[in-house]
């Protein structure tokens, strides 16, 4: 008897071949990426992160180096062109700078800190050790030549200032002996600023000389000093003409001034 051979069945049904997709013209990379980078018409919200960090991973591998290449040239052209632009302060506009920062500074500090002599040093002391950290000292040569002078001049310019314009309050406020206190002070560390290895870079210091002695002659035609005060400053000021012989007028007015008192308290003992 034979075997009847019945039907076995598949446990896996196998699909039907896919058919075959149509040839196409081949792509460069560059326009598949582009495909890929363009906003589809249904954005997917979910995904926007992704999405954008894709894009951006995407930019960064392909246009990186063209990217980073074009924003080099496009800031080295703003420098160049900011270089243009920018322009070397002259000693006018800068001077006219740093008398707007005093009087800033001035505006923004009550009265009573001009007529403090401390604060006045202070602020002297200030300007001349800024002086002296503005001058590069890792030099070989001389570090008082032209080029260590251009690095200290906005300071010496500042020192100068705050000379002319502190003086000048305490004439405001007509605080007379302040006046020469503050000269016989500012001397002082005028005569500390660093010597200068060209002639004409030490005009700072002269005409620092020349503004203290006129503001101390200005004080000595409205104050008249006891006999003590009077040898005092007599004594000073004639120390402080040693350092330069701006100071002199200052000392032939004070002469004139003790001279009339000698002569008033002559006359009063006469009289007695």
């Amino acid at each position: 008897m034979a075997a009847v051979c019945q039907p076995r069945r598949a446990l896996v049904e196998i699909p039907a071949p896919q058919p075959k997709i149509a040839a196409r013209m081949r792509r460069s990379y560059l326009e598949i990426l582009s495909a890929r980078l363009a906003p589809s018409p249904f954005p997917r919200w979910r995904n926007s992160t992704s999405n954008t960090k894709r894009v951006h991973s995407l930019d960064l591998s392909i246009g990186g180096v063209w990217t980073g290449r074009i924003e080099e040239q496009q800031q080295q052209q703003q420098c160049e062109k900011m270089d243009e632009h920018h322009t070397p302060l002259s000693k006018q506009q800068l001077v006219q700078l740093i008398r707007s920062l005093i009087l800033v500074e001035q505006s923004q500090e009550p009265r009573i800190l001009a007529s403090d002599l401390k604060y006045l040093q202070e602020d002297l002391q200030l300007k001349k050790a800024n002086v002296y950290r503005s001058i590069p000292y890792s030099r070989l040569g001389s570090n008082r030549d032209a080029h260590c002078y251009r690095k200290a001049y906005p300071h010496l310019v500042a020192f100068k200032v705050s000379c002319q314009e502190w003086g000048q309050v305490l004439l405001r406020n007509k605080e007379w002996d302040a006046v020469l206190e503050h000269t016989l002070m500012a001397w002082r560390y005028t005569n500390e600023l660093p010597q200068w290895d060209t002639a004409n870079h030490n005009a700072l210091r002269e005409q620092c000389y020349s503004i203290l002695a006129a503001h101390s002659l200005t004080a000595l035609q409205h104050y008249h000093p006891g006999p003590d005060r009077g040898r005092e400053l007599f004594r000073r000021l004639n120390m402080a003409q040693l350092h330069s012989q701006s100071i002199g007028p200052c000392i032939q007015e004070l002469q004139r001034i003790m001279g009339c008192a000698d002569d008033s308290s002559m006359d009063t003992r006469n009289t007695i």
